[in-house]
């Protein structure tokens, strides 16, 4: 992943889930976030990695 800071949907996309989701997962402390501005929300693509290796499953 080239980007360190990605938007909200790009998250979701990458994670298969719903942009509420990532913010709920932001507002629970599962993925690390900064806000840009007032309003704008960037997630660290560092913890979605994370997230991702630490839920991986061979099925």
């Amino acid at each position: 992943m080239n980007k360190q800071l990605l938007r909200v949907n790009e998250a979701a996309e990458l994670l298969n889930v719903s942009r509420w989701t990532v913010y709920r997962w932001v507002e629970d402390a599962r993925l690390s976030a900064t806000k840009i501005g007032t309003q704008s929300l960037r997630v660290s693509a560092h913890s979605v990695d994370k997230l991702i290796v630490e839920n991986w499953t061979d099925r």
